[in-house]
């Protein structure tokens, strides 16, 4: 799937064994080739469809990746010996599969439930058997009788091996046959209750790409890493709204481009490592475009195209979160041009990464805070306060080079 990131090597961070320690796995990003983005804001919109339809111990961190530049990816193990797979990163679902690139390897610990599965994620889905297995996030994070997807069937899935599924757990349930009304606890689920983790809170750190595979990200299971982040941590409540409240949602309160009122009163939307870009009910974003003498959206990448002409007068675009505002600076809205040809464009034209919904706002799901937003600020995902937690970093703010 494009709104995925891969995993390089099967190395993972190892900082104490003790329970009350934080583990840490790498990001990593795989070489690709060719127009390897081109359909993103595509993708991106049909998951962001699919997402409103379908809702009718201690710390450890571990590196994570950029795949060109669209996807974060970690490795993972499974079974013992452990075989590792290069997972996307996705808080959108809570389902972890592999098979999709490298297949499935069963040994003594994998165990069939009789149960097959089938997961869509608007631009692709899998389906197959699944199983319980064991599986390794670090090397201080082994996690016992696991249910895990073994890919048989799949599309939209080039480059990774499957996701590990980090979304609530709500979001599992009807994925199974015949026990369609079962839910199965994700990694974060068991990491806490068998003993790994002391809070099921998960730490996101990512940062823009500055190569094509680029290990520039970080997970944190279990807590927070004070290094990552720069001052204080906002915090604000998953959103009782829905659709958005069946995943990390969250309210804005308000938005500006400049003096523009892009988003006018609180609205919800969802936070997503699984999407790549922001996107912003139609309405919205006509606003935002409006505001950007010149601005359109191409037909052909599905992106917004800005005059070379505008650029310099762009003004931070502005989003109020639990009573901070969180801004995404020129840099942080535009694609560097010599990224055109990985996302479909064409060399030598600004492209910018907020894109439009595919529906107007009033529908319970008016935005999506995606990877590129993720980039510039750290990340918390709080299963046990049901909140979402973003601070400063030091790559918030930089200075576009083009």
């Amino acid at each position: 799937m494009r709104s995925f990131t891969v995993l390089l090597a099967a190395v993972l961070l190892a900082t104490s064994s003790s329970a009350s320690s934080f583990i840490s796995t790498p990001i990593t990003k795989l070489n690709r080739s060719g127009a390897y983005l081109k359909g993103s804001p595509d993708a991106d919109r049909a998951r962001a469809a699919f997402l409103k339809s379908r809702a009718s111990g201690g710390a450890t961190t571990v590196p994570a990746s950029n795949l060109a530049y669209v996807q974060y990816t970690t490795s993972v193990g499974v079974g013992s010996p452990a075989t590792y797979y290069n997972l996307v990163v996705d808080t959108g679902s809570s389902n972890t599969f592999v098979g999709t690139g490298k297949k499935y390897v069963r040994t003594s610990t994998s165990e069939a439930t009789g149960e097959t599965v089938n997961v869509t994620y608007g631009s692709g889905y899998f389906s197959g058997l699944e199983y319980t297995d064991t599986v390794t996030l670090a090397s201080t994070l082994v996690i016992t009788k696991q249910s895990i997807g073994d890919a048989l069937e799949y599309a939209d899935f080039e480059g990774v091996d499957g996701i590990v599924g980090v979304g609530p757990t709500d979001l599992t349930q009807g994925t199974l046959s015949p026990d369609t009304n079962a839910m199965i606890p994700t990694v974060m689920d068991n990491a806490l209750k068998q003993g790994w983790i002391t809070e099921e809170i998960l730490g996101v750190s990512f940062a823009p790409a500055t190569s094509y595979n680029d290990t520039n990200g970080a997970l944190t299971y279990g807590g927070i890493d004070e290094s990552l982040y720069t001052g204080d941590i906002t915090y604000t409540p998953v959103t009782q709204t829905y659709p958005a409240a069946y995943y990390w949602g969250v309210n804005i309160t308000d938005s500006t481009y400049g003096t523009a009122t892009v988003i006018p009163e609180s609205t919800a939307g969802i936070v997503d490592t699984g999407t790549t870009q922001v996107l912003l009910a139609d309405n919205y974003f006509a606003v935002y475009m409006d505001a950007i003498p010149g601005a359109y959206l191409d037909d052909n990448t599905g992106l917004l195209v800005i005059p070379a002409s505008s650029v310099a007068d762009m003004q931070y675009l502005n989003f109020t979160i639990g009573g901070t505002v969180f801004s995404m600076d020129v840099a942080a809205q535009l694609i560097p041009t010599d990224q055109n040809t990985a996302w479909g464009g064409e060399t030598g034209v600004q492209y910018g990464v907020v894109a439009n919904l595919g529906t107007d706002s009033g529908e319970g799901l008016d935005f999506i805070v995606g990877q590129k937003f993720m980039e510039k600020y750290y990340a918390i995902f709080d299963t046990d306060h049901s909140q979402v937690g973003f601070a400063y970093t030091d790559h918030t703010f930089t200075t576009y080079s083009g």
